[in-house]
């Protein structure tokens, strides 16, 4: 009997040296960052059985079988669309600027999607002036409203936009809502669900989260875009989800949610129209193209407002506003100033921002000074020593939780949309990011910048250097899971 048992030992030991090289080699065959690699090997060698069932579940990028066939089967008509976009007069890219021309071929050539002009941008800046300019459009709706979030949580203010749907749909308004099933969890065990079904609007859980889908989609997967469209003639996007902030995490310690929204007219409308209709069938394999717009010969003024929309995500090119972000540092010959809630910046990115800074050009990173992630602020925090001794200037906001992604370079083009610094944002969810030519808006969004390095702490060197060793030593543990993260 003792035999028996030390040859099933050794059996058992057996195959469990064959499914780790069988992971290992799966991992390394993947050819990704290698940060990626080398802590995805991490975790499977240190925690037995549990890294390896970690990466089975969120090691790679999953979509599910019934959604990449959708989208496979959508990417025609939808690549079709956007290519009937090249006629239309808002299409001008001989007015583009010499930041704006590299994007906008790098886009055109791996998305189809062409930059257009003939825009009217709207920065909002607050979450109240967000929210009730947003009622205020929902009231006025005549055909259709699309919405699509990544939270939705009732209270306050996102109450009344509710309350604004269903008077809309009551009237005849066309209303679809698509919200991320693991972000707007609460809205979904609340009335408002049941209320709004009644009043005859779509309300879509994308990508939801059940234990019987585990090993058949990657659970951490997430809709993060932040989408509006009324009418196909107003659109909103950016950092802000579906909150009021007054009724938001406000036990978290971490204050207010700060957020900006662009509120766009225009031909670019019709563009994000099309990626919150993909996002639709992707999740319900429903099809509703919307009209193409209905370009007019843009003025000589209107010619500079100029907007590039750059989803990602599964389906999507690999990277894509990764690489819209590392070509906008490298271009830069001025400044660069860049705020994100999330800092865990992947090894390409962190070494542009250091190059630029070492040739001269003035770095600023804005961050929250406390965060709702502690592991995302520990990781972080790895990262500043470096950066500071190339020069890059990180200041740590102290008015709420800085939750506006935005990057301006050299104060006349910017980056502004749902996209976190991490690699969660970078490689795995679903984004959307406007690069904007126009020279007025940019500035409007430096200005608003300005003011957010006017209520935050800049981090001295020498301060820094001066912490404590423990919080340097949890600073390298959580910077080895930081591509991850």
């Amino acid at each position: 009997m003792e035999q028996f048992y030390q040859v099933l030992a050794w059996v058992s030991i057996f195959f469990y040296w064959l499914i780790i090289a069988g992971v290992t080699m799966r991992v390394v065959f993947k050819r990704r960052v290698v940060g990626v690699s080398l802590a995805w090997l991490m975790i499977i060698y240190i925690i037995p059985i549990g890294g390896v069932f970690a990466y089975l579940l969120v090691g790679e990028l999953n979509l599910g079988k019934k959604r990449a066939m959708r989208a496979l089967e959508m990417f025609q008509p939808f690549a079709d669309w956007f290519q009937r976009l090249n006629d239309c007069p808002g299409h001008q890219p001989q007015h583009m600027s010499h930041h704006a021309r590299p994007i906008s071929d790098l886009c055109e050539n791996r998305l189809g999607i062409p930059a257009l002009c003939g825009n009217s941008l709207s920065l909002q800046d607050s979450p109240h002036k967000i929210l009730h300019s947003l009622i205020e459009d929902i009231h006025q709706a005549q055909d259709t409203i699309h919405l699509e979030f990544y939270i939705w949580h009732p209270g306050g203010l996102a109450n009344e936009v509710a309350s604004a749907l269903i008077m809309a749909a009551k009237r005849g308004v066309t209303v679809k809502v698509m919200l991320d099933a693991a972000g707007s969890m609460r809205f979904f065990r609340s009335y408002w669900p049941r209320l709004m079904r009644h009043a005859g609007i779509e309300i879509t859980e994308a990508l939801a989260v059940t234990p019987l889908r585990m090993f058949l989609r990657r659970l951490d997967l997430r809709q993060h875009r932040k989408i509006v469209v009324i009418d196909n003639c107003i659109a909103y996007t950016g950092s802000m989800n579906l909150v009021d902030p007054e009724h938001f995490k406000t036990k978290a310690g971490v204050g207010q949610w700060i957020d900006v929204m662009v509120r766009v007219t225009g031909p670019t409308v019709a563009v994000l129209n099309c990626i919150q209709a993909w996002d639709w069938e992707v999740e319900t394999g429903e099809r509703y193209l919307p009209q193409l717009p209905a370009c007019k010969l843009p003025s000589p003024a209107d010619s500079s407002d100029m907007i590039q929309v750059i989803p990602s995500g599964p389906g999507m090119p690999d990277e894509i506003i990764h690489q819209v972000l590392l070509l906008s540092i490298y271009q830069a010959q001025k400044s660069i100033v860049i705020t994100t809630p999330y800092f865990v910046p992947s090894e390409n990115l962190l070494h542009a921002l250091e190059s630029a800074a070492e040739r001269g050009v003035s770095v600023h990173i804005v961050i929250p000074d406390k965060n709702d992630s502690i592991m995302v602020e520990w990781a972080s925090r790895s990262f500043f020593t470096e950066l500071l001794t190339a020069g890059v200037n990180i200041h740590r906001f102290h008015g709420g939780l800085l939750h506006t992604k935005s990057v301006v370079i050299d104060n006349n083009h910017c980056l502004i949309g749902t996209v976190n610094l991490d690699m969660r944002s970078l490689w795995l969810n679903f984004e959307v990011t406007l690069a904007v030519d126009n020279p007025e808006f940019t500035q409007q969004l430096s200005w608003l910048q300005q003011e957010y390095i006017n209520d935050s702490a800049h981090i001295a060197l020498s301060e820094w250097e001066k912490r404590p060793v423990t919080n340097k030593l949890i600073e390298q543990f959580f910077y080895m899971f930081s591509p991850l993260l």
